[in-house]
């Protein structure tokens, strides 16, 4: 049984209606919020990689051996090195992990010096 409203017009069924139409812009906004929290903590990774990178290389370690532990840190990653004066930089880059931000082809990358030498 329908209880018209001042207008003369039945209602029922209108907040469900109403809930299907917007729950699917929720669970996408949802699943945005969290693919960008899980970016900003893979970027975080990445910076702490890059830092271990750095003083790995200003160390003297071998290349290889220093791609090895920001692999172990990160997962899937490139490491390109530079010199600049007394600072060896690592410069680390990766593919988001699988997430909304994956689909569309984010990579984070950071990039870190230190004193060649070994401190």
């Amino acid at each position: 049984m329908c209880k018209p409203s001042p207008r003369g017009l039945c209602e029922r069924g209108s907040v469900t209606a109403e809930f299907a139409a917007v729950a699917p812009a929720i669970v996408l906004v949802l699943a945005l919020c969290l693919g960008a929290l899980q970016a900003v903590t893979h970027q975080l990774r990445i910076a702490d990689a890059a830092a271990d990178a750095a003083r790995g290389l200003g160390r003297g370690d071998d290349v290889a051996a220093v791609l090895a532990r920001a692999r172990v840190a990160v997962g899937e990653v490139s490491l390109s090195t530079e010199r600049e004066g007394a600072f060896v930089c690592a410069l680390l880059s990766s593919p988001c992990p699988p997430g909304p931000f994956h689909a569309v082809g984010l990579t984070v990358a950071a990039r870190s010096c230190a004193l060649e030498g070994g401190l």
